[in-house]
């Protein structure tokens, strides 16, 4: 296996077109680079290929950067190849001064005139890290063009004088990318530059097994954030699509991944985009916010600011949510309001199925008479107060019509939870007000 380490200086770039919003596949590429130079003490450039200006806007450009921010993969560099019109062009002039390229007609329309590369028709061989050696015969790829003149480089060219003149070691890319490695290793040698380490990573793929693509739900990096999910979990995700640690760990902080990522345990497969387990790697990092923030961030969702009362209810919001948007989703739905208002009961639900409004009745005030003196320290203790009855009278006919009572809703946290969260008063009040119904 080659030396990875053979650069005492390692630098790696992020080198996204800004033709598009950043998706996810971009993003895991700039986290790879971000991880790989951060771990040996390098540098983590961004280059904005913004050379076809008639699809790069400025939009894009500001997504990409929105996305990294968030994220945290902060570079130590920025450049944009719309300002290094000279730097190419002096390239170019050297190659066609030492007869590496040369002007001619461009095949495509007959008309003008292009800069082609002079193909010396070699056989071109690389160490890949991930998938090994790879061979190209390069006389099937003729005399390519490298600009359509003097101030307009073309793809191929653009790239090879920035990662030489930038001092890049190591090109993490997708492989995607491979097939242009042996055009961009011809210019290399041309511009007698130093051959980079590459590594070319897999594909994201949809749980279909094609490629990624927005009818599978791939949106911009920045619509996960405005789904609500955390950054530290989508960068966790992110990392693991390709790549694993080797053991059964799965949760980690971007501190973490920096220290214990190793880009030669990179898979050759293509990598399966799985939201379910997008879902669940951002309610563990949920988990590790801490109450008071996890109150604020309920606070807001729910547009509230009884903060007594979302004290309460945030270990119980957590447990049924996946990410932030997610409260206000089931708020709209009707989930929650009970905690802040009594909710508008429908007496022909109060029953529980075979049995009777006259049994609900009976249940509901015998509830009432046990709870009077029951501590309301905990879920626990009114549970305890209220079981022996609901044992000896059916559970369902008896706590289907208290946590309905309670909510007002079909599905709820258990009856006794929702209880120790309103307080004896309320629960009280609500068990009454439910009785008197029927009793109508």
């Amino acid at each position: 296996m080659l030396n990875m380490f053979t650069h005492k200086n390692v630098i790696t770039r992020f080198a996204p077109s800004p033709t598009g919003f950043l998706h996810v596949g971009g993003m895991r590429t700039a986290l790879f680079n971000y991880l790989f130079a951060k771990q040996h003490g390098g540098k983590f450039i961004l280059r904005i290929e913004d050379t076809d200006k008639e699809r790069s806007k400025k939009e894009y450009e500001e997504d990409i950067l929105a996305g990294l921010s968030w994220l945290s993969l902060s570079y130590d560099e920025i450049y944009r190849q719309s300002e290094r019109g000279e730097i190419y062009q002096k390239h170019l002039a050297k190659m066609l001064l030492e007869g590496m390229a040369y002007e001619a007609e461009d095949n495509s329309d007959g008309t003008g005139k292009v800069i082609r590369f002079k193909n010396p028709n070699e056989k071109i061989a690389f160490e890949d890290v991930i998938r090994g050696n790879i061979e190209f015969d390069t006389t099937e790829l003729g005399d390519f063009v490298i600009a359509k003149d003097m101030h307009t480089p073309l793809y191929h060219l653009a790239v090879v004088v920035d990662d030489f003149e930038m001092g890049v070691t190591h090109i993490i890319r997708g492989e995607d990318h491979i097939s242009n490695t042996p055009r961009q290793i011809l210019i290399q040698r041309a511009l007698h530059a130093p051959l980079p380490i590459y590594a070319h990573i897999p594909l994201i793929l949809a749980s279909d097994k094609s490629k990624l693509s927005k009818r599978h739900g791939a949106v911009s990096v920045n619509e996960y954030r405005k789904e609500g999910y955390l950054p530290e979990a989508l960068i966790n995700f992110l990392a693991l699509l390709g790549w694993n640690p080797g053991t059964e760990k799965e949760i980690f902080t971007l501190v973490e991944l920096i220290k214990e990522f190793n880009i030669e345990k990179v898979q050759k497969g293509g990598a399966v985009f799985n939201t379910e387990k997008l879902d669940w790697i951002n309610k563990e990092h949920l988990k590790k916010i801490s109450p008071k923030d996890l109150e604020v961030r309920v606070a807001e969702a729910l547009n509230v600011q009884d903060s007594i009362m979302v004290e309460k209810i945030t270990p119980i919001i957590l447990e049924r949510i996946n990410k932030i948007n997610d409260i206000k989703k089931m708020a709209t739905e009707g989930e929650w309001t009970y905690f802040f208002e009594a909710p508008r009961i429908d007496e022909a639900k109060l029953a529980w199925k075979d049995s009777t409004p006259e049994a609900a009745k009976k249940h509901l005030a015998e509830i009432a008479n046990l709870l009077e003196s029951a501590d309301f320290s905990s879920a626990d203790s009114i549970k305890r107060a209220v079981w022996d009855y609901a044992e000896k009278e059916g559970r369902g006919a008896v706590l289907w019509p208290f946590r309905y009572t309670l909510s007002g809703r079909e599905k709820s946290p258990d009856p006794f939870t929702i209880a120790s969260i309103l307080g004896k008063e309320e629960t009280l009040e609500r068990l009454r007000t439910a009785s008197a119904k029927l009793s109508q």
